[in-house]
């Protein structure tokens, strides 16, 4: 048997996995690190968060091309080759990737190409290309991620029908495309696919797009998506799929009626499952819940002492950056050091058109929770770096805690919401009060001053809006 050992093992090198190899590796561990694919960067950066957001760039182009004639600015038609813009996003992956590689050669982190599978609980066999290779290692770290769902309803083996990773693949701009789901992968590649041209229908089940941020923020987003999709449709359940020709037939319940009609492609963004098969689970003492994700504790531990489990494949929010915290977390323990993922602030992105980004305790959260809160928002319409850019659709949001005016919550909806809710996390995370945000100075004028006007406005004295002064007693 060819073996090698190793002090820790990282099973997956997406965010979590490769995070977890470098963090342990510059902590002066043994790390060796395996990933069934080729390119190193896992589903986010090979089929997920790095090619959406290329694209989703190109289409912002696309949009703005457009809308530039009420400046006075005219351009042609914008003119799209399907090829070149496959190949420029192929081209951002694989620099990405190989500054990854480079990284672990730097590290000296030894990297498998190879499936991994556990034999037991201090044992990993990796099937590569050149045979089998077996690692004893003393700890293990899973993070082998997720996959998109795909209802065995709608799984007719025809690749008219697609998952967010076909979508991501861009062959051609179909006509007509059905979107099965509203959640942030739905919105993100309806929002691509609308700019490119595309008639898009959206179909979601359940009363609402993007279930999970408080309605008043998403509301911007349903507004562009009723603009520029062909339809969005709430409370949509797609009851059957079939070919026909080179369509594809759907049979839809929507408004009291079901509806026949044919679509040159589908996407189907149901939510994602986790990549526990033909991972040897079962000859550990680790243990998945009944979903099929693992079963964690706030450190990271499965119920198998020699493993951890981190990312998608440990459950929760199925985000990149909650990934890599967990990566550190969990080196952090197996170091000794006294850490835990326990009131951790994970912020949530759309990057929608306008993005949408909110992190800590939501309004909605805390209505149905029963915690008293005080929101207070600023309308874009009052930034002026909102309104130079054409952009005057956002809204920033803090959600108070009445009693000691702490931060709780932030919610942000506009351009680049993404880049801004990183304030919003660190206010959360130091129990930062309103005053403290109102009193930091920003500069002006940039989206970021409206978090400062938002504080203000709890007072009663933000400069660009009339807010009636408060009543502590009315609190």
């Amino acid at each position: 048997m060819d073996r090698i050992d190793s002090e820790i093992v990282v099973v997956g090198a997406g965010p979590g996995g490769y995070t977890a190899a470098f963090y342990a590796a510059d902590k002066g561990k043994q790390v060796i690190l395996v990933d069934r694919d080729q390119s190193l960067g896992g589903v986010c950066l090979n089929r997920g968060c790095i090619p959406s957001k290329a694209l989703l760039h190109a289409s912002m182009l696309v949009r703005e091309a457009r809308e530039a004639g009420r400046m006075g600015i005219t351009f042609a038609d914008p003119k799209i080759d399907i090829a070149v813009l496959r190949g420029w996003k192929d081209s951002v992956i694989g620099k990405l990737a190989g500054g990854i590689a480079t990284l672990a050669q730097k590290r000296g982190v030894k990297v498998l190409n190879g499936r991994g599978y556990f034999e037991g609980s201090n044992l990993l066999r990796v099937e590569t290309q050149e045979g089998q290779q077996f690692i004893k290692f003393q700890t293990a770290i899973v993070a082998v991620g997720s996959e998109p769902a795909m209802p065995a309803a709608f799984d007719l083996g025809n690749k008219r029908i697609m998952t967010s990773t076909e979508a991501l693949d861009i062959q051609d701009i179909p006509g007509d495309l059905l979107i099965v789901g509203g959640g942030y992968i739905g919105m993100e590649l309806g929002t691509v696919y609308a700019c490119l041209g595309s008639r898009i229908v959206m179909a979601e089940a359940l009363p609402s797009i993007l279930t999970g941020a408080d309605p008043d923020l998403t509301r911007s987003v349903k507004k562009y998506a009723e603009a520029n999709f062909k339809e969005v449709r709430v409370e949509a359940k797609v009851i059957k799929m079939a070919t026909q020709k080179n369509k594809i037939k759907v049979v839809m319940e929507h408004g009291g009626a079901v509806k026949e009609e044919l679509y040159d492609r589908v996407l189907v963004s149901v939510g994602r499952k986790p990549n526990r098969q033909n991972l040897g689970l079962e000859n550990t003492k680790a243990t998945v819940d009944e979903k099929g994700f693992i079963r964690v504790d706030s450190q990271l531990r499965t119920n198998d002492p020699s493993i951890y489990a981190i990312g998608d494949i440990a459950g929760g929010v199925l985000l990149a950056h909650k990934a890599a915290k967990e990566a550190k977390v969990a080196v952090e323990v197996i170091c000794g050091e006294a850490s835990t993922m326990q009131d951790v602030v994970i912020p949530a992105v759309v990057f929608t058109d306008p993005e949408l980004a909110w992190c800590g305790l939501t309004e909605t959260d805390a209505k149905a929770r029963g915690i008293n809160v005080k929101c207070v928002r600023f309308s874009w319409a009052a930034s002026g770096r909102a309104m130079t850019l054409d952009r005057p659709d956002g809204m920033t949001k803090l959600v108070l805690d009445p009693a000691t005016e702490r931060v709780l919550g932030v919610g942000i909806v506009g351009y680049g919401a993404g880049d801004l809710i990183g304030e919003g996390v660190l206010a959360v995370e130091m129990g930062a009060t309103a005053r403290d945000v109102a009193e930091v100075v920003h500069p002006h004028p940039t989206l970021s001053e409206t978090l400062m006007e938002t504080a203000e406005a709890f007072y009663g004295h933000a400069t660009h809006t009339f807010v009636p002064k408060r009543n502590p007693e009315a609190l």
